[in-house]
């Protein structure tokens, strides 16, 4: 496999680019291929089979650009597919969780808030990571639903996202939450705006990060890494219209699109 080929990433929407802006962070030499299904989002509220069959066609599609590695940067996605997806895969395919280990490592209070979406707070998945890693901390579940409409809007500094992060976090801090992980890759676009209402009360434990260093491990094993010296490039692709996505991505993280282009898988 081609050390210098891309990695491919993909959501739902425009919120699995956190994972990309945080890859681009730790390994700036890595080119990436970007696909948001916007088409068929949010992914939350799809069967299990069909998400098999969708992120299966949407593997194949990265698999035909050359890529030589695949994040599945949704929750959602990880938690149903991502078993399926790495059967019989050569390439690495790495997912997303919440971070609870690391929030659990942290705590002084013994007791951590986690924002997330309502599919990723009902899903068994999680249950399984809290019974698994929390046992003998609290564990305080805040759904945030309103965080990836204003993500994919592109709304990041506005009042709404105000009046929306005082109503989310401000129960969690009552609870005297001294961790609160990002439990969603949309999430990680409002993490500033977060940590400005906290004001130090709580740590902010963001998914993302974790997520690009696994990505590094997982090609430094494969001896993938790309130590090139260029600009690395960013291709952005779209089930649905891609200049609106792209237009709220800018909004969201000012990167450099080498291209966009809509494309049906």
């Amino acid at each position: 496999m081609n050390k210098h080929a891309p990695i491919g990433v993909f959501d739902s929407g425009i919120g699995g680019l956190s994972i990309c802006r945080a890859i681009r962070h730790v390994m700036p030499t890595e080119d990436m291929l970007y696909f948001a299904d916007t088409e068929h989002s949010p992914y939350g509220t799809k069967s299990d089979d069909f998400l098999r069959y969708r992120t299966q066609q949407i593997l194949t599609f990265f698999q035909e650009k050359g890529c030589k590695a695949i994040v599945v940067a949704c929750n959602t996605a990880t938690v149903h597919t991502i078993e399926n997806l790495r059967s019989n895969q050569l390439m690495p395919v790495i997912g997303v969780e919440p971070g609870i280990k690391p929030a659990r490592q942290a705590t002084v209070t013994g007791k951590i808030g986690v924002l997330a979406t309502n599919q990723t707070i009902a899903s068994e998945s999680f249950a399984r990571l809290k019974h698994r890693i929390c046992a003998d901390i609290e564990v305080y579940s805040q759904p945030c639903p309103d965080f990836v409409r204003i993500v994919e809007q592109g709304a990041i500094d506005s009042p709404q996202t105000e009046a929306a992060v005082r109503h989310y976090v401000q129960p969690l801090l009552d609870k005297n939450c001294d961790q609160l992980v990002l439990g969603c890759t949309h999430f990680s676009f409002l993490r500033d705006s977060i940590s400005r209402f906290v004001q130090g009360r709580a740590e902010i434990i963001d998914t993302a990060d974790a997520v690009a260093r696994q990505v590094e491990r997982r090609l430094g094993e494969a001896q993938l890494l790309n130590h090139s010296q260029r600009n690395a490039s960013l291709h952005f692709f779209s089930s649905g219209c891609p200049d609106q996505a792209s237009s709220a991505l800018q909004n969201c993280w000012t990167v450099n699109l080498q291209s966009t282009r809509r494309v049906c898988i």
